[in-house]
């Protein structure tokens, strides 16, 4: 069983969309193995997009993702890190299929409702950035 990292974003937490993208998530199959309400300081923000810190549009990320607090999870599933991305469909919300969570509850490039892990990989350096071992159950 792999595990992936989730971010429910701000615009999923202002338009309350959570319900529906855990529910999604579960009628998959996978399992909620961590649960976390918080609000992101710019110390994690920058460090969780390190690959793009350094780029113009930058602070428009961070105010964005840090304008509310977020639900971050820890998901368990076979195979979960591509098919979590393929139940969310690309990242810009305006090329995502209808029926795809970006599709159906995105409206941008930047508000695509999650952030989920690329990789298993990242979702091992995710899961530690964000979440302590004893906070993951599973």
């Amino acid at each position: 069983m792999q595990k992936t990292f989730i971010i429910c974003k701000p615009d999923c937490m202002e338009q309350k969309h959570v319900g529906n993208v855990i529910g999604r998530f579960e009628a998959a199959g996978f399992e909620i193995i961590g649960a976390k309400l918080a609000r992101l300081d710019p110390a994690k923000l920058r460090e969780h997009y390190a690959h793009v810190a350094d780029k113009p549009f930058y602070p428009e990320i961070e105010a964005f993702m840090s304008s509310r607090p977020v639900l971050m999870l820890a998901l368990k599933g076979e195979g979960i890190v591509a098919k979590v991305r393929e139940l969310l469909g690309p990242t810009d919300s305006r090329k995502a299929a209808k029926g795809t969570i970006r599709g159906d509850f995105g409206t941008e490039m930047m508000k695509n409702v999650v952030h989920a892990s690329d990789s298993d990989e990242n979702a091992a350096i995710e899961l530690a950035r964000f979440f302590k071992p004893e906070e993951i159950l599973g």
